[in-house]
């Protein structure tokens, strides 16, 4: 047995370790159902030009990614994909949101939407930080 750190690991090793941890927290966790949700919008040539992304399970909504083209933004735009996602999630059984933005995104955005600062971690990746929300759906 030899350990091994591997500067460009190959993603099959990552996808493995991915699997493996998968398997063991599926076997060990109160849930046992996690389903994909997203929302998005698309233009007249059907390119995607807003959106958000998550999953849903047991009484959690966790968001990933909303993101809303350049050219949208400042039209509230953000909010209405943000209140989609959230309704499909409360029609899921969802009562609580999960998310985090980094310091140059959006927290100011989401806590204008009823968002709260759960933790904060400093110094990331140097000199930003990262939040860590909540919300009540």
């Amino acid at each position: 047995m030899r350990i091994e750190v591997l500067d460009q690991p190959d993603q099959a090793l990552i996808d493995l370790l991915d699997l493996k941890i998968a398997e063991f927290n599926w076997a060990n966790w109160e849930v046992k159902e996690r389903l994909p949700i997203a929302v998005q919008i698309k233009d007249d040539n059907g390119e995607v030009i807003a959106g958000s992304a998550g999953r849903t399970f047991g009484n959690w909504l966790q968001i990933n990614t909303l993101w809303v083209s350049e050219t949208l933004r400042g039209q509230h735009i953000g909010s209405k994909i943000l209140e989609a996602i959230e309704l499909a999630a409360k029609q899921r059984g969802c009562v609580n949101c999960l998310l985090d933005t980094l310091n140059f995104q959006a927290m100011p955005f989401y806590k204008k939407h009823g968002y709260h600062v759960q933790w904060v971690q400093e110094n990331y990746p140097k000199t930003g930080c990262k939040y860590f929300m909540v919300k009540r759906l």
